[in-house]
């Protein structure tokens, strides 16, 4: 907390414990606009992350705070340091925007973005792919609300060169929904991507595979605030069509390796048919 005081040029620090990331926020905003203190917490996850106003304090200097505390914390065996910053809205109070910016631990090995770049391959990252990564194999990035971030995907298909590679991270069922345990808001949330997806999907061309899956369950009807389910969906749509069963993260990897033809596929096995 002395080294995050000093680099936020501040005598304090508000939070030091766990929390929800809305919660903790809606406790201490208040005390952080009035001493411009920043906010520290974790969650289950391996992170620490650090609230503040996009105005009040800055957002560029939230910022340039989580990028020099980064490599202590990664010594530490923290995954990343998020900043988290929030505005106040006249009529939900304290609200997050979508600057939100992960410092992470460099991979400790070569990932399927770093074998698409060895073999030519352009892969661009979607949503906060390009910070959990460290940037590592990709050419290019772009963030947004997950409508916008459905928006860059749908473009991805039309633009994208063949056997290039997308890697997309929709992050608001989880922030929004999913820890907030609204149900009706999670239930929205996929009407909407249900509609978005179905456009994304009606434009893949012969050849294309279009992967869903994801981290880990956040059921909003369950108690607390936390992750909930580990075990997830795993969707295919254009080839490789078929019963896919229980499969590993890596084999999500090794199985789009394969479809993309790299010269190196990890130690998965591809399920693609």
């Amino acid at each position: 907390m002395q080294a995050v005081s000093a680099a936020a040029g501040t005598t304090g620090t508000l939070g030091n414990c766990h929390a929800s990331g809305t919660e903790i926020t809606a406790q201490l905003g208040a005390a952080h606009v009035q001493t411009g203190w920043p906010i520290c917490y974790t969650s289950v996850d391996s992170v620490f992350q650090v609230a503040a106003h996009e105005v009040h304090f800055g957002l560029d200097k939230l910022l340039t705070l989580c990028r020099q505390i980064a490599p202590r914390l990664h010594e530490m065996n923290a995954g990343r340091v998020i900043a988290r910053p929030f505005v106040v809205d006249a009529e939900t109070g304290f609200r997050r925007t979508g600057n939100r910016r992960d410092f992470a631990c460099a991979p400790p090995g070569k990932t399927l973005c770093d074998w698409a770049k060895a073999d030519g391959r352009e892969v661009r990252a979607i949503g906060k792919i390009g910070d959990i990564f460290s940037m590592r194999g990709i050419a290019r990035a772009d963030k947004g609300s997950d409508g916008e971030l459905m928006t860059h995907l749908s473009h991805a298909i039309d633009e994208a060169p063949d056997g290039s590679l997308t890697f997309a991270n929709f992050v608001e069922f989880d922030a929004l929904y999913g820890h907030r345990r609204d149900a009706a808001g999670y239930a929205a949330a996929l009407e909407r991507f249900d509609a978005g997806i179905a456009g994304v999907e009606a434009n893949l061309k012969d050849g294309d595979l279009l992967l869903l899956t994801a981290d880990h369950g956040n059921d909003p009807t369950w108690v607390g605030t936390d992750h909930t389910r580990e075990r997830v969906p795993v969707l295919a749509a254009g080839v490789g069509g078929g019963e896919i069963g229980h499969v590993a993260f890596v084999d999500v990897a090794a199985s789009v390796a394969a479809h993309l033809g790299l010269s190196q596929r990890g130690p998965g096995r591809s399920f693609l048919a």
